[in-house]
């Protein structure tokens, strides 16, 4: 009685190692490659999938989309500057049977591959291109790297440029630049500002000049926005150039009469009369 109870445990037992050696799980975000006897004989999708223990493997591959960091690279840029740039890419399985028989590790190759396509492309590009086309340099990294990646069954859906680190001095320089920049527009504005008011006062002066009554009105209205804030101050609004030449001309009369006062009499021969 008892051999057959260990008989039939070990049987039990057997059929449990065989059940778990024979059946599998492939996940909805995999793909089973078997492999019978060293030879790929077909893709399994996903569910329960059965395979011959011992003689079938049964090797999981996932469909789903990879983030690989690009660790910083020291590039120098077509203009001979030095920078540090960091990136990330994305990539994923569309051929299964490729990702594992064509290559041994494809998450290892892509890293590999990123790292000197990001020196090659960001070497043909100066400094500014490479801060302000990053698009550009993005579009080239993938392309070129879909052109080696796709031979493998892997598809690299998206490149960027992560991190752009500049030497201090280059910070600096480009501070300075920037400081020259902003000044040079504050002065262009400033002068087109003087043109334009330039322009609207002398529009406003030939106006003026045109309706007499224009200046006085605007004297009144100038008037009322002073009295405004109640002061004591009492203005007598006059044409500028015309009271200045008034003023000289009446300082020149005066001193005129104060000549002719000042100089002895005369007799009609023009001598001096003796006092």
């Amino acid at each position: 009685m008892s051999v057959s109870i260990v008989i039939y445990v070990l049987v039990i037992l057997l059929v449990l190692v065989l059940s778990r050696l024979a059946l599998h799980v492939v996940k909805q975000y995999e793909m089973g490659v078997v492999f019978r006897l060293g030879r790929v004989i077909g893709v399994k999708k996903p569910g329960l999938v059965m395979i011959i223990p011992v003689i079938d493997r049964l090797h999981k591959v996932s469909l789903r989309i990879v983030t690989l960091p690009i660790q910083s690279q020291g590039i120098i840029t077509r203009d001979n500057v030095s920078v540090d740039i960091s990136a990330v890419a994305y990539f994923r399985v569309l051929d299964a049977v490729k990702s594992v028989v064509v290559i041994e590790n494809v998450y290892a190759a892509i890293d590999q591959i990123a790292q000197t396509t990001l020196r090659k492309v960001v070497g043909q590009h100066t400094l500014d291109e490479t801060l302000a086309e990053t698009d550009v340099i993005n579009s080239g990294i993938r392309e070129i790297l879909d052109v080696t990646t796709l031979e493998w069954g892997v598809e690299v859906t998206l490149v960027e440029l992560k991190d752009i680190q500049l030497p201090e001095s280059m910070k600096r320089a480009m501070a300075r630049q920037a400081e020259a920049e902003r000044e040079k527009r504050a002065k262009i504005i400033a002068a087109e500002g003087e043109s334009l008011a330039a322009a609207a006062l002398g529009s406003a002066s030939d106006t003026e000049m045109a309706h007499p009554l224009a200046l006085q009105l605007r004297n009144l209205q100038t008037l009322m926005e002073i009295s405004v804030d109640k002061n004591s101050t009492v203005i007598f609004p006059a044409p500028l150039m015309s009271t200045i030449s008034e003023l000289g001309a009446f300082l020149a009369h005066e001193a005129e009469a104060a000549l002719r006062s000042a100089a002895p009499p005369t007799n009609e021969a023009g001598h001096h009369l003796a006092a």
